[in-house]
């Protein structure tokens, strides 16, 4: 109640210069149950590696109607999704760079505090010099990065497990 104004699943209008995608995904437990009543909330630069923040002062373009903030409720069977444009790198720690990302929260019931991670996209080489998912564990990067869709170009699939073997990983901020 009082946060349907802040939702948001398509972020960029059709003049928003980008690689459009449709990130469709579900929310599930440790035992594969949908998670009916979560929010997921996503932040994101926009395609030139800039984001939508006064504190982002880098000298690139930007465009008025791209929002890089978006957030849906999952439905009775889990499933969010938002619609946008694949981000630019970004500036990381100590000069390094970002490879393309989704900033993730997790809000739902029984948490206190959100959960954060990130969505990557599939078959993108800057992963192996990003700064955060090398601090990952190898074994552990696939939950972080997204697969190709069945639908069409620009179709990506990306499940939040909560908790188990094949559980997303998640960071402490």
């Amino acid at each position: 109640i009082g946060l349907d104004r802040l939702n948001c699943a398509d972020l960029a209008p059709a003049d928003v210069p980008g690689e459009r995608i449709v990130l469709d995904g579900r929310v599930l437990d440790g035992d594969g149950v949908p998670v009916p009543d979560a929010v997921i909330e996503i932040w994101q630069a926009n395609s030139f590696g800039k984001y939508d923040h006064p504190e982002d002062r880098q000298d690139k373009p930007t465009h008025t109607g791209f929002k890089g903030y978006g957030r849906v409720a999952t439905d009775d069977e889990g499933r969010f999704c938002f619609r946008t444009i694949k981000p630019g790198p970004v500036p990381g720690p100590r000069g390094s760079t970002q490879a393309p990302h989704l900033v993730v929260s997790v809000f739902m019931r029984g948490l206190l505090k959100r959960l954060v991670t990130r969505m990557y996209f599939p078959g993108d080489a800057e992963q192996a010099h990003d700064p955060i998912l090398t601090r990952v564990v190898p074994e552990r990067r696939a939950t972080l990065v997204a697969k190709e869709g069945s639908a069409n170009k620009g179709s990506l699939r990306w499940d939040i497990i909560l908790q188990g073997p094949q559980e997303t990983v998640f960071f402490d901020f």
